[in-house]
């Protein structure tokens, strides 16, 4: 199979294989994939976006895409919840190495062994990073208390701190954007067990309730207006969430169509004088279109997380429309080559206990994180079009 970085010393074959076994169990028990984590975290795995000074690894986000869709590869859930970790990493690191130490602090942290959580998405709120549903009430000194809800929050059972975002309306007339860290310790966190979905179970990424969480100054990291807007945080937690995201539904696909070219050797077929379907015309044009739907997504998602390492990215409407394109393909193609894949394989596929049915309900979840479709088709109007003329008459 055709697939970049086939080898990697955090990912030994053995490491996966162990990972491979147990997402099974874990989706049918709709249970967080602890020992994945705790064999994960012990190759250093987390670390990898964080740089060496700091107790890291030091690599790219090139190579850290292409661990993760390895690893999708072998359990999606588990790939999709370290994923979240790995975002603020990334985001951390980025901006350190434009000379912004603002999230250091993190980067210490990461390399000590917390684990960072994801709590962004709230119900209803489809303005995502440029607005917020959660109230953020400043407090003497410079800190803030949160108090929201907070959907998708993988990592559930485990994350050590919480990066999160709230709206600051103590000035009316020009509301804020506050970007915080939360201690997982502080009493004002609950997370509820509500995380029982048709894919992707083993994420637990259960709801986090908010009530009057506090951040300290020194974890308030970003107040912005309300809106699109160019900070540097704002684009590195985009950048990153855009090509990880992608990377990880990419490894889908590539398990999809592993399984799709095992099972064309295996079946065999009575029309065809007890050959093959890997010799049946129509299972080899379906099997061809898979490998030509693969090969043409790794490129997009190495060139993109090259651009954000060598840092030649600018922001502005292009690299959001290459970045929500990206992702909107990578979930578009990984969805078709499973679907395809399905009919290969044929009616085994159709089995509750089959890994493509598992499958078939993990790639699901990708509709659900932005960029959605109809943001990504807006955005990449907006960048040859320009802004949506809202006039009125």
């Amino acid at each position: 199979m055709r697939t970049p970085a086939q080898t990697d010393h955090l990912l030994p074959a053995e490491l996966l294989a162990g990972i491979r076994s147990r997402a099974a169990g874990y989706d049918q028990a709709n249970t967080f994939f602890t020992d994945d984590l705790d064999e994960l975290v012990a190759a250093g795995y987390l670390r990898s976006l964080v740089p060496a000074e700091f107790g890291g690894l030091g690599r790219t986000l090139q190579q850290t895409a292409r661990a993760q869709t390895r690893l999708a590869a072998h359990a999606p859930a588990t790939a999709l919840a370290v994923n979240m970790h790995l975002i603020w990493t990334g985001v951390a690191a980025s901006l350190h190495a434009q000379g912004d130490h603002s999230l250091d602090f993190l980067l210490e942290e990461a390399g000590r062994g917390e684990i960072f959580g994801f709590g962004v998405s709230e119900p209803g709120n489809d303005l995502v990073l440029f607005g917020s549903t959660t109230d953020a009430r400043p407090q003497p000194g410079g800190g803030y208390r949160f108090t929201g809800t907070k959907v998708f929050t993988s990592l559930s059972p485990v994350w050590t701190r919480l990066g999160t975002l709230g709206l600051d309306c103590s000035d009316p007339t020009a509301p804020l954007i506050v970007w915080a860290f939360l201690d997982r310790a502080d009493a004002g966190i609950r997370s509820k067990d509500d995380w029982d979905t048709l894919g992707m179970r083993a994420s637990q990424s259960q709801s986090t309730l908010l009530d009057g969480a506090l951040a300290g100054p020194d974890r308030v990291v970003r107040r912005l207006p309300v809106g699109p807007n160019g900070d540097p945080l704002v684009a590195g937690i985009f950048a990153n969430f855009e090509i990880l995201l992608s990377a990880v539904y990419t490894g889908i696909g590539q398990r999809a169509l592993e399984l799709a070219a095992l099972a064309a050797h295996q079946r065999t077929s009575r029309k065809n004088d007890g050959r093959t379907h890997a010799q049946d015309p129509v299972a080899r044009w379906r099997v061809g279109d898979l490998v030509i739907a693969m090969d043409g997504i790794y490129p997009q998602i190495d060139a993109l997380a090259r651009a954000v390492d060598e840092q030649t990215w600018e922001v502005g409407p292009a690299w959001f429309a290459q970045l929500s394109g990206l992702k909107y393909r990578a979930i578009q193609n990984a969805k078709f080559v499973v679907d395809t894949a399905v009919q290969v394989v044929g009616g085994s596929a159709y089995t509750a206990s089959s890994e493509l049915a598992r499958l078939y309900r993990d790639v699901l979840a990708g509709f659900f994180h932005p960029s959605d479709a109809d943001s990504a088709h807006a955005t990449a109007a907006a960048s040859v079009l320009g802004p949506l003329d809202v006039r009125t008459s």
